[in-house]
């Protein structure tokens, strides 16, 4: 396959390290899988077993730690994990971390509705927070990278998803 010739001669991400906050689905595990396939190796959060049987079983190196980005001492955990696991080194930080419903507005519960306000609208503190903490790892990789996703609904409302867009924005 062409495509897979492509990866091997173009791109390596042979001994580089990455961490990807909500990769175990959606966005996140696609990051995982393609960054794995290019030869970092990965830490990713949630769904976590099923998520790494599948990606070993690929052949892809992904290792794997719970946490809750919303609670400071969950990050400095995970922080510290990442620290032991790759020797202080980290090659590249994707903070990816959101959540929606789709289904229409009127449908959503207070309680879904509070969900995504205070996942989609407080993540950027949360990767900020995360992006402190790795600064040090990132540097000493010397090839340091920082991705935050985000999304296209920042500054598109999108009709079935009007909160995940006012919060986004």
């Amino acid at each position: 396959m062409a495509t897979t010739s492509f990866k091997k001669e173009r791109w390596s991400l042979a001994g580089a390290t990455a961490l990807v906050t909500g990769g175990s689905k959606g966005i996140g595990r696609a990051i995982v899988e393609e960054l794995a396939s290019f030869g970092a190796t990965h830490l990713n959060e949630a769904e976590l077993s099923r998520c790494q049987e599948e990606c070993n079983s690929r052949g892809l190196a992904v290792t794997v730690s719970a946490c809750d980005v919303s609670v400071r001492a969950d990050r400095e955990a995970l922080a510290a994990r990442v620290r032991a696991l790759f020797d202080g080194k980290l090659s590249i930080l994707v903070n990816n971390v959101g959540t929606s419903y789709l289904k229409p507005a009127v449908e959503l519960t207070p309680e879904e509705t509070s969900s995504l306000m205070a996942t989609n609208f407080e993540s950027w503190r949360w990767s900020f927070h995360m992006s402190q903490l790795e600064y040090p790892l990132l540097k000493a990789s010397g090839r340091g990278n920082i991705i935050n996703i985000s999304s296209a609904a920042t500054s598109l409302a999108l009709p079935s998803l009007p909160v995940y867009s006012a919060a986004k924005g």
